[in-house]
């Protein structure tokens, strides 16, 4: 019903910078919160940032003030701009979106792309 395609990823040094889209497509009737998570070897998945509908934004303590993310309800992409990146940012990258389809528009439901690989190495 709803799909998640990611895009951005790949290796970098530390100090680089990346910028990871995800664009939602399929039967959607309203989109709510867009996010991104993080999953590293080993470690629980944890949310990077999300932005609402409005346009509000909320950052991990680790990543404020070096990644930025953003959304165009247009064309139902989120983005995550990352700067100043560390070795301890390196995990797969998930899109995360909370919407409801056409079929049940009463219904939220959370949306995953399949993730995307960051490595921040020397």
């Amino acid at each position: 019903q709803v799909q998640l395609v990611e895009s951005g990823g790949g290796l970098v040094q530390p100090g680089g910078s990346l910028r990871l889209s995800c664009a939602a497509s399929g039967s959607i009737f309203s989109i709510y919160t867009m996010g991104w998570y993080r999953q590293a070897p080993g470690k629980q998945r944890e949310l990077v940032a999300s932005i609402t509908r409005s346009g509000t934004p909320n950052y991990a303590d680790s990543v404020k003030g070096r990644f930025t993310i953003s959304r165009d309800n247009g064309k139902i992409t989120v983005y995550l701009q990352m700067h100043s990146l560390k070795p301890e940012d390196t995990a797969v990258y998930y899109c995360n979106l909370e919407a409801s389809v056409v079929l049940t528009p009463e219904i939220r439901q959370d949306y995953w792309g399949q993730g995307t690989q960051v490595t921040v190495s020397s």
